[in-house]
């Protein structure tokens, strides 16, 4: 089960209020968008009934940041379109065979539903019908986790059935109702429960996160595309090490390599934590970038496999020579499995195959670095980045190389800012000039740009074009 955990990064959110469940009940205004209100307040005009409900009302009471405000009413979608059309907004069928309305003012969305039962889910995905409810409590019904089941309205209060504000309070993630039905009806849900574990740092519910395990399996109804954007939002969480490390076993059905990474140690006088420990906390000490994030999620992926023991001096050692090609072939896989985007896939395994790369804090090797990655200035950040976590999240003595890749990255943009070369773009010749030296245009014309690139990055040879074409003369020869 996945535990409550704190990063000592984040502040605490406070929790605004803990009324008791059911019925609405007073509180204090929570800080929903102005235009929000006004949405609730063009449908009360219309003589309908009106409440914020699910996420907006969890990040609210608990002080994240209110993004996507959901609305649900009395009234259909055809006289919430009437309604907000007469007062200018836009409106978009997004869903209405579900009752759901998109009304949009000034470039901010927001999803309209009138009060609904599902019905039964053949796919797994979706209703296979739904009916008109008759209150916002039946509507919350149908909800995922008691904390998601919760309806706000700024004159009317709380409406909390199945003490969602008290599982906030807690920090617990559990289903409404039966966990097992909202499995089988959604089995998107496991990894939406895993989600909010990571981004909120809230523990599962023991029997939500059994059913989770028995359930699992219902995973292969969903879609690729849907496993993706949930583990993104899982990876990216601001409590990414407790959840992976609380999760991993219902993770592993659409993720299987991490299973061989649980339980595999590291003896090596740099390692205190298994493979998968060491991960997730590289994972946590990154940047909460998609970049970052699935890079050192992948970066040692593949030491299971590369793991092998020496004797040395009558103690038994562990290496893991070539594990980084083996990561590669693995976070590979797994992009091409799951519908990754086509810069994820070129880029992800560029950081992972040089994360162990030695590069010493000094600018000639920091050139060669950047020339090694296409001159690439946001991939060496990365780099350091994953160098940064990697060396926090090892032995204790390996901290202070987390200043080192902080060195680094200074030393990489004291570099940029003095428009050194590191590039053969950014030669002062170019392979007109080469081949003006008298060589046939063809491969030799770029290998002598090579030398040329290699001596300046040296620093035995001024990037000047008088300079390097004597340079480049004398090599011909």
């Amino acid at each position: 089960m996945a535990r409550a955990h704190r990063n000592p990064n984040t502040s605490a959110r406070p929790f605004r209020m803990a009324p008791d469940s059911g019925g609405a009940r007073p509180s204090p205004l929570l800080p929903l968008p102005a235009l929000a209100l006004e949405a609730l307040s063009l449908i009360e005009g219309a003589h309908g009934e009106a409440w914020c409900v699910g996420g907006c009302v969890r990040d609210a009471l608990i002080d994240r940041p209110v993004h996507d405000v959901d609305i649900a009413t009395s009234l259909p979608w055809t006289a919430v379109q009437r309604v907000f059309a007469a007062a200018g907004w836009g409106t978009v069928e997004t869903g209405t065979a579900h009752g759901t309305l998109t009304v949009v003012k000034d470039g901010e969305p927001f999803e309209i539903t009138t009060y609904r039962c599902d019905g039964a889910y053949s796919d797994g995905r979706h209703p296979d019908a739904i009916t008109i409810a008759s209150s916002i409590e039946e509507d919350l019904q149908r909800r995922d986790f008691t904390v998601n089941a919760l309806a706000y309205h700024p004159e009317r209060g709380l409406i909390d059935p199945y003490g969602g504000a008290t599982d906030l309070e807690r920090g617990v993630i559990r289903c409404v109702g039966d966990p097992s039905t909202r499995f089988t009806e959604d089995a998107l849900r496991i990894l939406r429960a895993c989600r909010f574990a990571s981004q909120l740092g809230f523990a599962i519910d023991g029997p939500t996160f059994n059913a989770m395990m028995a359930s699992k399996h219902l995973l292969r109804k969903i879609s690729g595309e849907r496993v993706y954007r949930e583990l993104e939002r899982f990876v990216c969480g601001d409590y990414v090490h407790d959840a992976l490390m609380g999760c991993v076993d219902v993770l592993a059905f659409v993720l299987p390599e991490l299973v061989s990474m649980k339980g595999c140690e590291q003896v090596t006088k740099y390692h205190i934590y298994d493979v998968l420990e060491h991960t997730a906390w590289v994972v946590q000490h990154t940047p909460p970038e998609p970049l970052q994030r699935w890079s050192a999620l992948f970066h040692d992926m593949g030491k299971p496999a590369a793991a092998f023991f020496e004797e040395r001096e009558g103690e038994r050692v562990e290496h893991f020579y070539g594990h980084a090609a083996v990561s590669v072939t693995l976070a590979e896989g797994i992009m091409r499995r799951l519908p990754f985007p086509a810069w994820l896939r070129r880029d992800v395994p560029v950081i992972v195959r040089v994360h162990d790369d030695v590069v010493p804090p000094e600018p000639r090797a920091v050139r060669r670095a950047l020339n090694r990655l296409g001159g690439r200035t946001d991939l060496f950040e990365a780099l350091c980045d994953i160098k940064r976590a990697d060396a926090l999240s090892q032995a204790p003595f390996c901290a202070p190389r987390a200043d080192t890749a902080e060195e680094l990255r200074r030393i990489m943009r004291e570099i940029v800012a003095e428009g050194d070369a590191f590039t053969v773009k950014q030669l002062a010749i170019n392979g007109n000039d080469i081949m003006g030296l008298g060589v046939k245009a063809g491969p030799a014309v770029g290998q002598l740009l090579e030398q040329c690139l290699g001596a300046v990055i040296d620093g035995t040879v001024p990037n000047e074009r008088e300079a390097l074409l004597a340079f480049a003369d004398d090599r011909r020869t």
